[in-house]
């Protein structure tokens, strides 16, 4: 509706910009479509982020922050200071082995990997964002171009408003890929779930392993698994790159 709208704005202006009653009262209608769906999109959206828990952010951080707030700066960092000075004897008082230095190390790891997923989520919602709006202004820009029309019908109306839905829905589709990100997902659990199957009946190349090599046979199914993964984490990023520079490739890699 949101995509309708805006075409509709342009030819009931462009039609009736003689007729100041007509044109006002198609303006108010379709102002009245716009905001309800602007508002459609905005409970879907909240909704999306309450399934997901996106919004357990605030429950998480609202208090420290406020009381971070509440203190003075002097004082917050007189708190750091003294906490890292009393980690630094810690750890050296405390002797700690190779293996735990490198259990420490692996645990550390899934923060530092979130951090990366979440900076990366972030500019990826800010880029597309901006290139949809790149979109979708060149694409009314074109619009509001074919409106020199010297006179105005039905079949007129028709061919600009269907024009710029095309034109909009098909510079979409060839910059986001959702064919190809489709494909590939699917692709990706159907290998998944045939290996899965595979060690579940026992077949294929997990057909060698006994019953007192279970233990065998889940380490290769976590590696071929790992490997399909890592492939399809592949084929994402060679998505998310322009096509003259990341080819995308067709192959499972296993």
């Amino acid at each position: 509706m949101v995509v309708l709208t805006v075409p509709g704005f342009v030819t009931w202006s462009a039609v009736y910009a003689d007729r100041h009653q007509w044109l006002v009262s198609g303006r108010a209608v379709l102002g009245v479509v716009l905001g309800v769906s602007l508002l459609y999109l905005l409970v879907i959206a909240i909704h999306h982020l309450w399934k997901t828990n996106r919004l357990n952010y605030f429950e998480l951080y609202v208090d420290p922050v406020l009381d971070r707030f509440k203190l003075p700066a002097a004082e917050l960092e007189d708190r750091l200071d003294m906490n890292r000075t009393a980690l630094r004897r810690v750890n050296a008082l405390t002797p700690v082995s190779l293996r735990e230095q490198r259990g420490m190390y692996r645990e550390e790891l899934a923060e530092v990997i979130e951090n990366y997923q979440a900076e990366s989520r972030k500019y990826r919602r800010v880029h597309n964002g901006l290139q949809s709006l790149i979109m979708v202004g060149s694409t009314t820009i074109t619009t509001v171009a074919a409106l020199d029309a010297k006179e105005w019908t039905w079949q007129t109306i028709m061919v600009i408003a269907l024009g710029f839905c095309v034109t909009l829905a098909s510079t979409f589709t060839g910059y986001y890929k959702y064919r190809e990100r489709s494909y590939f997902l699917q692709q990706t659990a159907d290998a998944i779930e045939e290996e899965a199957n595979a060690i579940a009946l026992g077949v294929g190349e997990y057909g060698v392993f006994g019953e007192d090599e279970q233990d065998q046979a889940l380490a290769k199914f976590t590696q071929r698994v790992e490997s399909l993964r890592n492939e399809q984490r592949r084929r994402q990023q060679q998505l998310d790159q322009p096509a003259e520079h990341a080819p995308v490739q067709g192959s499972s890699g296993v």
